[in-house]
């Protein structure tokens, strides 16, 4: 059975957005700031059925109560018009990507 992608509240945190957020869009932007975060880039364009504009790496970390993890920008452009949003990536949700993330291929112990 394959894994299943975690719910996207689990994941990213918004702590502002001009534009109303759906669920399709919160996975959009989470996929791009995992990417950085991942890759240690400090920004990267994000384009789409339903959206296009650029995530930045705020490279900090930040916490809400609760809830901790490195900050991320957003400047979006959507059919709804143009917007931005801030948000962070859960420490649960890169947790659970983490260990989602396939295995890396191990090298063969004998050549031979």
């Amino acid at each position: 059975m394959a894994e299943q992608t975690p719910p996207y509240w689990l994941l990213i945190s918004v702590l502002f957005s001009s534009q109303p957020l759906t669920p399709a869009l919160a996975m959009t932007l989470h996929e791009a700031a995992y990417e950085l975060y991942t890759r240690g880039e400090g920004s990267r364009e994000v384009a789409g059925d339903l959206l296009s504009g650029r995530v930045t790496n705020l490279r900090k970390d930040m916490s809400l109560g609760g809830i901790a993890g490195p900050a991320f920008e957003a400047e979006i452009e959507t059919e709804r018009g143009s917007g931005m949003v801030r948000f962070m990536l859960t420490r649960q949700g890169l947790e659970l990507m983490k260990a989602q993330a396939p295995a890396a291929p191990s090298r063969p112990k004998y050549l031979n």
